[in-house]
């Protein structure tokens, strides 16, 4: 990995983001069926999640916009889409399946959006780039799921529409390790800055 670094830092990768108020947060697909192993979790999600609750708490604290997202197909499968006929069983997740509600610790608030989507990305699509802009939004904290699937496509669409991404490493998680560490050193090195939670809560604590 050190061998790979230095080509990243000779190439000029991997500069700084500022982190700049106003901050919001996005918790990207902590669902039930994301929450088991048995069904599409595994890995570290389970820790991510317990730790994206203070994180919650905190943003709440702060008065932070929070959004949440849901993978939402169609009851009878007629939405469905290239992503679907990649992972067929995505269409389990329906409005009213077990499977597709968002983990009761981690239940949105009054005034908190819920993003339905079908597509690894939370922009596509969706109308949360225009709600995170029409709240003055110009850092995004992003948690969730998976790091190398909806985290990454999602981290991406924020910086290319305009937010500065800020990855929470123990707030994101993957059903595999080596996925989960190889995703977060590319995002690091291309599209977002990361840092732990704790670190940067206390980094923001005055906005």
């Amino acid at each position: 990995m050190s061998d790979d670094v230095s080509v990243y830092q000779r190439q000029g990768f991997g500069g700084a983001l500022p982190v700049v108020p106003p901050i919001g947060l996005l918790i990207i697909d902590f669902v039930a069926s994301f929450a088991s192993p048995d069904v599409f979790g595994g890995g570290n999600i389970g820790p991510a999640i317990e730790k994206t609750e203070g994180l919650l708490a905190a943003a709440r604290e702060r008065g932070w916009p929070v959004a949440h997202t849901r993978i939402v197909f169609a009851d009878d499968g007629s939405d469905g889409n290239v992503f679907s006929t990649k992972l067929p069983n995505l269409l389990v997740l329906t409005e009213s399946s077990p499977l597709s509600q968002i983990v009761e610790e981690l239940t949105p608030a009054d005034g908190e959006l819920v993003v339905r989507k079908r597509t690894p990305s939370s922009f596509a699509c969706t109308d949360l780039g225009p709600w995170l802009t029409r709240r003055g939004v110009r850092t995004l904290a992003v948690a969730g799921c998976t790091t190398s699937g909806c985290v990454r496509a999602s981290v991406v669409d924020a910086m290319d529409a305009g937010f500065t991404p800020v990855v929470l490493t123990d707030c994101v998680g993957d059903r595999a390790i080596g996925p989960h560490e190889a995703n977060l050193f590319d995002m690091s090195q291309k599209y977002a800055t990361l840092m732990e939670r704790d670190a940067f809560l206390k980094a923001t604590e005055a906005a």
